[in-house]
């Protein structure tokens, strides 16, 4: 029986469980016959501590695979799928599209910002590279002022609100503001099937491109 190792950067309880939690709903469609093992590495992001928007959520993980890939290629690793997560928030201004606009401008000119929470994947094996995000849980303005303008962290910040200490490795800021009808593992759980979707679900997704070019 074949062995494939999904790479995952981070060793955080929380995310490798999300990760092998999606693995196990889709192994048998991603490769059938294989015997599965999911290993955690810690690797920088290169982007801030919280990301403050979904640009930078998107660039987080796709730069934590992508420093798992050149890990892999440095030390020989046969690792087969490389998969970056990252949380934070996402800063929409209702109303108005801020496209292209510092959301500091942007609240000056428009109505009221909403700030959502969101996990994102971005998943790679090596040539080819996916994306997928959890949905979004709407963020307290006083939470989001904490961390979008005093640079607060977001675990830090959401610890002094709900009167605890180590949310980012037990519940998360995801099970703090849903009550725990939504973990932290659950919402990255969600984003990785979504970003494995174009690999475990190849056929749907070559005929769709297959489609479009001979409509072309």
């Amino acid at each position: 029986m074949d062995k494939l190792i999904l790479a995952v950067g981070s060793k955080r309880g929380p995310k490798l469980s999300a990760v092998a939690e999606a693995l196990g709903a889709f192994s048998s469609l991603l490769a059938p016959n294989a015997q599965f093992e999911v290993v955690g590495v810690d690797v920088e992001s290169g982007v801030s501590h919280t990301p403050a928007s979904r640009v930078e959520l998107m660039r987080g993980a796709r730069q934590r695979a992508e420093a798992l890939v050149q890990l892999a290629r440095k030390n020989g690793d046969a690792w087969r799928y490389f998969v970056g997560l990252e949380g934070g928030l996402d800063v929409v201004q209702e109303g108005a599209s801020a496209e292209g606009v510092q959301w500091r401008t942007a609240l000056k000119q428009y109505g009221r910002r909403r700030v959502f929470l969101e996990s994102w994947a971005y998943v790679t094996d090596g040539v080819h590279g996916h994306y997928g995000r959890s949905g979004g849980i709407e963020v307290p303005e006083a939470l989001a002022h904490e961390v979008l303008e005093n640079g607060v962290e977001l675990s830090v910040a959401i610890d002094k609100f709900a009167g605890a200490v180590g949310i980012r490795d037990a519940q998360g800021a995801w099970g703090v503001l849903s009550n725990d009808f939504i973990t932290r593992q659950e919402a990255f759980r969600v984003a990785v099937l979504a970003a494995f979707a174009p690999f475990y679900n190849e056929k749907m997704y070559s005929a769709a491109a297959a489609s479009a070019s001979s409509s072309s």
